[in-house]
């Protein structure tokens, strides 16, 4: 099946078409390691983590790098802040990177390259553009002229004037334009720094990508994404230093996730309404905020609410309980998955909502089969969970798991269960509808059946 993907740079839908079918390659913008990562900061992750899982499908090797940007003003800042060395600072949340990424069942990337280990090829690409004119020495700074690039501004389809109005650019004596942006900066003596032909310093934000990308996947690569956030000045200043470096397209398809709202308002720390991924797995699991987040189409704002989240843990519920009717059937996982309505939607420009309504019509399927087709509809049910990243665990252990741990217990449950049967045959009907009534007031749902009780966390 041919996959077809929204192009920024375009600015349409197009068919993807390696650079070698052999060898896709794909790089993501990853976090700077000061703090929690925000629920915004993992949408990118889920989207791109169901890109790499449905390009997997479709080519031998995948190359998926995600960079840690371990060397910043805001991690120097933190560092200040707890007293705490700049690597205990980093170490510290990366690992808890890692492990929130983790619980929404994102898959490790292939390449996970760190600024902090790739300083040479950062310096070896800034002397590049200074000989071919397109960066300046200023102060201690080595700065990019953009000036001297014809089409600077063509990701983000505006003129450089127009940019920079509706941009935070840094006004310093030392540009000679003020949309010009640091390449290297001088290090202060207590902080962290590289000795260079420019003297000690650090590497700014926008030459890390440009350079990692280039050491570790090669000149041009298939796809760059990242949040839409970053199209201006982030990865239009990646365009700018590589191209104009090595003369290369450098990025040949552009992928950009829309922004996240919180409960109908852009979130900011000056709303106060940023939250991050590990407080919000303290209240749902993992795989109910990468549901939410796929509710939605990547290039679609999406609201983020309790609301929403709710719903998200009450369709998974619905599915796992149709697993479960079947939880003793054998799995047929011979899938065709060009023959499947929700695999043409993810190569439809990842539209996984329509692969969600896909898979609900599965479950129903699943649902009303026959004894002897129920082994292949159930494997091209987890078929479809496995390319979104959902439907991994067992279903009796999700529907009677819990993340809350003041709730009441499965053992407690299973005592009132049987409880509640001893009632019914004792002919106690008043105490077997207490039960229920007690059970459901806690988010405990009973469904009853010629087999037996059985129950989930609604």
């Amino acid at each position: 099946m041919t996959l077809h993907i929204y192009n920024t740079l375009q600015g349409n839908k197009e068919v993807f078409e390696p650079i070698d079918p052999e060898r896709v390659t794909l790089y993501v913008c990853g976090p700077t390691v000061y703090n929690l990562a925000h629920i915004g900061n993992a949408r990118p992750v889920v989207v791109f983590d169901t890109l790499f899982r449905l390009l997997q499908t479709l080519y031998d090797e995948v190359i998926y790098a995600r960079n840690i940007t371990d060397i910043d003003d805001k991690i120097i800042a933190a560092s200040k802040e707890s007293g705490l060395p700049i690597d205990a600072v980093t170490n510290e949340f990366t690992g808890k990177y890692r492990e929130d990424m983790a619980a929404l069942n994102a898959l490790a990337p292939t390449l996970e390259p760190h600024a902090t280990e790739n300083i040479g090829p950062m310096i070896a690409l800034t002397e590049t553009l200074i000989a071919k004119g397109h960066a300046y020495e200023s102060e201690g700074h080595v700065l990019f002229a953009v000036e001297s690039m014809a089409d600077y501004g063509r990701l983000s389809n505006r003129n450089l004037d127009d940019m920079l109005a509706g941009a935070r650019v840094e006004v310093a004596d030392y540009k000679r334009h003020p949309g010009d942006f640091v390449l290297w900066k001088p290090a202060q003596p207590a902080d962290p720094g590289w000795d260079s032909p420019w003297g000690r310093g650090r590497p700014g934000w926008h030459l890390e990508c440009s350079a990692m990308i280039r050491e570790h996947l090669g000149p041009t690569i298939d796809i760059h994404g990242g949040g839409r956030d970053l199209i201006f000045p982030h990865h239009e200043n990646e365009i700018a230093q590589s191209r104009c470096a090595h003369g290369d397209d450098f990025v040949h398809y552009w992928m950009h996730n829309a922004y996240l709202d919180m409960d109908g308002e852009k979130m900011s720390k000056s709303l106060g309404n940023v939250r991050t991924v590990r407080e919000l797995l303290g209240r749902y699991r993992g795989e109910v905020l990468r549901f939410a987040l796929l509710s939605a189409h990547y290039r679609s704002p999406l609201n983020f609410s309790g609301e929403l989240l709710d719903q998200a843990e009450s369709t998974l519920g619905s599915l796992y309980s149709t697993l479960r009717e079947v939880e003793d059937i054998p799995v047929d996982m011979e899938v065709v998955l060009d023959e499947e309505s929700f695999y043409a939607a993810l190569c439809d420009d990842l539209n996984t909502p329509v692969a969600i309504a896909e898979l609900h019509a599965l479950a129903r399927e699943l649902n009303k089969a026959a004894d002897g087709e129920k082994p292949a509809i159930k494997g091209r049910m987890l078929a479809a969970g496995n390319l979104l990243g959902i439907l991994g665990q067992e279903p009796s252990q999700w529907l009677q798991g819990s993340v809350d741990e003041d709730g009441i217990s499965a053992a407690t449950i299973e005592a009132l269960i049987e409880e509640r049967a001893q009632a019914k045959r004792d002919k106690n009907f008043s105490r077997a509808d207490e039960i229920r009534e007690e059970l459901s007031s806690q988010g405990v749902v009973l469904e009853d059946s010629r087999e037996g009780t059985k129950w989930r966390r609604g």
